[in-house]
């Protein structure tokens, strides 16, 4: 669903032909396990991003330079011919941020059959990258009244599984942001020939307000589409939040959406300032998850996006955000992976003992080894008959089986047997056991299984 270059909308047909049913829950998000590649990605995104924060002043004069290279009046003007049009022009919040004529949003049919309205909503497709892994956006203002039929119209044309505002309704008890085009708590609630219901509500602990939502044509067959409407209600406007936690608690709970489902719907008021800033948060982290690092160039990532929509990311306070939110989204992935690769604890009736030089261990590639296993230890001298015993991957002192003493490398000669169809192999290695020891498999960051020899106190 990216824009093209021509700036036209993806078929309607297209988008139509995608599920519709997602469930949404309340719970929090899972948290993000990392792959082998991923952890290494984020670790070396970490150290880029860290070590350019701590030059500001750069920072600073990548932002400046990007204000330098605003987009000027009479360029708009050639650029947004359609939201500038007479006939469109209420449907615009603020008169100097429209989308441009190329990647804008297109309703069809619109309710608005004036020839000139030309299916017109004020909302810009945004992307990076045509990747089925990598979200897509339409950044869009905070609905008019007038208007909130063209947004819900624009949600099931596009099949748009999330909403994410960032703003209040009204700024301060007297300035409206946006108008209230999402709240049906008290049964369904129409807009046309589209009719919206609130199946659940909840207000997490960090003062998000999720609401899932039925979305659908009031007599259409099908089912209605499940929404899930995000509020951010304590984002100010042309700042930032006190800290990251809430805007990672977004990505986190967006980031488990199939990219494949439809793109992610981001307001606030304008639809540029806080807007920009979570897309560019969310998009950065994105990619490097995929291994794009082409995304450690956030200059790069606004100014592409500034070229879909006006004025993304408005302010530095705004653009130094994006690094420090990136910063600890990226540390907190990297430690949740070391968190999950901590050794097993033994149970308390075993003990951690060295291994020998006589023994050595090795491991049959089977997708079922996990957990604590049976005993199986070989002394060097016996050998199975009829197995295919692979390479040593640690020594029980858990070190990799290049930092093995010399005497244990290339020592192949037993295998542990996972297998509840090989009880023959069972009986076998029962009676070349010497003192009994288990073994704890665990996978490592590198998709391996490393085992702890243990001694059985038990016997």
């Amino acid at each position: 669903m990216a824009a093209s270059s021509s700036g036209s909308s993806p078929p309607i047909s297209t988008i139509s032909s995608l599920p519709k049913h997602f469930e949404f829950s309340p719970d929090p998000p899972p948290k993000i396990s990392l792959s082998t590649d991923q952890y290494q990605h984020c670790s070396e995104a970490l150290h880029f991003f860290k070590k350019k924060l701590s030059t500001r002043e750069r920072i600073a004069q990548e932002f400046a330079h990007l204000q330098a290279s605003r987009i000027t009046p009479s360029q708009m003007t050639r650029s947004c011919k359609v939201a500038l049009d007479g006939v469109n022009v209420n449907k615009n919040r603020y008169m100097d941020v429209v989308p441009f004529d190329q990647n804008r949003v297109v309703l069809n049919p619109c309710k608005d059959y004036r020839p000139f309205a030309r299916g017109y909503i004020n909302a810009s497709l945004i992307t990076t990258s045509s990747s089925d892994n990598i979200s897509q956006f339409i950044a869009t203002q905070g609905p008019l009244p007038h208007t909130f039929e063209d947004f819900w119209e624009m949600i099931i044309q596009h099949h748009c599984p999330v909403i994410v505002m960032l703003t209040r309704l009204v700024d301060n008890y007297k300035t409206v942001k946006c108008g209230d085009y999402f709240q049906a708590e008290d049964g369904p609630r129409d807009f046309g020939n589209i009719s919206t219901v609130t199946k659940w509500i909840k207000t997490t602990d960090s003062s998000l307000l999720l609401r899932n939502l039925k979305v659908g044509y009031k007599e259409a067959e099908e089912q209605p589409m499940n929404v899930l409407h995000i509020q951010y209600p304590e984002w100010p406007d042309h700042g930032v939040p006190k800290d990251t936690i809430v805007v990672r608690e977004i990505f986190k709970r967006v980031y488990n959406v199939p990219p494949s489902l439809g793109p992610i719907v981001v307001h606030c008021s304008a639809g540029i300032g806080r807007t920009g800033t979570y897309c560019t948060i969310h998009n950065t982290v994105q990619r490097i998850l995929v291994g794009d690092m082409s995304a450690l160039d956030i200059a790069n990532t606004v100014t592409t996006f500034r070229s879909q929509r006006i004025g993304m990311v408005q302010t530095m306070e705004q653009y130094f955000f994006c690094y420090e939110a990136i910063i600890d989204e990226l540390e907190d992935l990297i430690s949740e992976m070391n968190k999950s690769n901590e050794p097993c604890r033994p149970p308390p009736s075993i003990c951690l003992s060295p291994v020998t030089d006589s023994v050595t261990l090795a491991f049959l590639r089977n997708k079922d080894c996990s957990g604590y296993c049976r005993t199986a230890n070989f002394h060097v001298s016996k050998k199975l008959p009829g197995l295919n015993p692979f390479d040593i991957v640690v020594d029980t002192c858990g070190r990799s089986s290049n930092d093995a003493p010399v005497d244990l490398k290339n020592m192949v000669l037993a295998a542990w047997v996972v297998s509840e169809k090989q009880p023959e192999y069972t009986k076998k290695l029962n009676h070349l056991l010497v003192p009994p020891l288990v073994i704890v498999f665990k996978k490592n960051c590198n998709r391996s299984l490393f085992f702890h020899v243990i001694e059985n106190k038990r016997q």
